[in-house]
């Protein structure tokens, strides 16, 4: 099974459009809201070096944005 987790907002647009493609593609998913856990946007940043969102976790994999196609990429490997 893959393990996806999508880091998103409230308020962006991005994060309902990948949340709307990975449901689908019937691919299940974790959402963390990074404004509800400040300290887990401090931790991304940590880890990609990117602020935006929607960040997607893949087995370990990030995608960063709305990206479909590195998703269905990364779910391969």
């Amino acid at each position: 099974m893959n393990g996806i987790t999508v880091y998103t907002t409230t308020r962006c647009p991005y994060c309902v459009m990948i949340k709307n493609f990975l449901n689908q593609q019937n691919l299940p998913f974790k959402e963390v809201n990074v404004e509800q856990n400040p300290l887990m946007m401090q931790e991304l940043m940590r880890i990609t070096g990117q602020m935006g969102v929607p960040q997607t976790e893949i087995n370990g994999k990030w995608v960063i944005g709305y990206d479909p196609e590195q998703i269905m990429k990364a779910l391969q490997n």
